[in-house]
């Protein structure tokens, strides 16, 4: 990939040249170093023109239909005159990013919109570079004028906590059924909730979806809120149908206002700026232990006498951190 000056991509991504705004993102990453010292300039430059936008994070259990609610959700906003970028995070495959480009080619209406730009997230086989890279992706969307960001998860476990702390909106999708899915559903995905929507709520399937509403707000009545501001709805709707689609944009916006009030929205906003350093801060350690030549020459030894036994993984870590003085 050849290397412009940082104003190519700076001036390319304002003026919302699509072409420019992938190579861009392409840039962002690459793990060269030529290629991060040009990424850093560019972020730089473009993150004062970020920031005013709402930003949405969207997960779901499998077979809840998230790739056609992503889709006609933002094909809504589209004809609110909204312009939507579409994130995806899945750390779950270093190779191929598991089922993320599967999930743009489903999106055919919203991935030929020339106010729509879907985007999978690099897979850096580590959930902490997958959701730092988005962060930077993010920054660059919304400083080519895309005023909605919808971040996806597509992995499970983790990616769900990485994802609720970039954005501004933690969207739940579930399904009817809701005894069995409670189960499979872990307490700490319901807690990161700003609001629950039970999808395919139509046809013969509104009865069932209208009884895990009840048993989802049952469930959310024991989980201490995450403001006192808000109460966690849980909503229903159906993708294909498109019946609730609106009120739930509507419960979105309803939320910024309400948390802005308190001033909970800004101070959300700052926490996620200083974990996002913290979080790069944690990746620069790493790889700089890994870089390290000495580091490198003994960490074959060093693990193979901890897996033997011949050494305490204590006094080895001690070690190791001794080499980086």
């Amino acid at each position: 990939m050849k290397i412009e000056k940082p104003e190519y991509y700076i001036n390319g991504v304002l003026e919302k040249n699509m072409r420019v705004l992938a190579k861009t993102i392409t840039l962002i990453e690459s793990t060269l170093p030529e290629h991060q010292n040009t990424a850093k300039a560019v972020i730089d430059k473009l993150l004062p023109h970020s920031g005013n936008v709402v930003r949405i994070g969207i997960t779901g259990v499998p077979g809840v239909g998230k790739s056609t609610f992503i889709e006609n959700f933002g094909m809504m906003l589209i004809r609110e005159k909204h312009q939507v970028a579409v994130l995806a995070v899945d750390p779950s495959s270093k190779k191929s990013g598991g089922s993320i480009m599967g999930d743009k080619t489903r999106m055919e209406k919203l991935s030929v919109e020339k106010d729509a730009f879907i985007r999978p997230s690099p897979s850096g086989g580590t959930l902490g570079g997958v959701a730092g890279k988005t962060r930077e992706t993010m920054i660059i969307c919304e400083a080519a004028g895309f005023d909605v960001i919808i971040v996806e998860t597509v992995g499970v476990g983790q990616s769900e906590t990485a994802v609720a702390s970039m954005v501004d909106f933690f969207l739940v999708l579930m399904l009817a059924g809701a005894g069995d899915e409670l189960q499979g559903l872990k307490k700490g995905v319901l807690e990161l909730a700003d609001a629950v929507a039970i999808n395919k709520a139509d046809g013969d399937n509104i009865k069932n979806a209208k009884r895990a509403k009840q048993e989802y707000e049952n469930a959310l009545s024991l989980l201490l809120p995450q403001s006192p501001a808000w109460s966690v709805p849980v909503l229903t709707c159906s993708a294909v149908t498109l019946d609730g689609i609106e009120n739930i944009w509507e419960t979105i916006l309803e939320h910024k206002k309400k948390l802005g009030l308190t001033g909970e929205y800004t101070e959300k906003r700052r926490k996620q700026n200083l974990e996002w350093m913290w979080t790069l801060l944690d990746d620069g350690l790493k790889l700089k232990f890994y870089e390290n030549p000495a580091i490198q020459n003994l960490l074959p030894g060093i693990t193979r006498d901890v897996e033997k036994g011949k050494k305490a993984p204590n006094i080895a870590a001690k070690e190791l951190l001794g080499l980086l003085k």
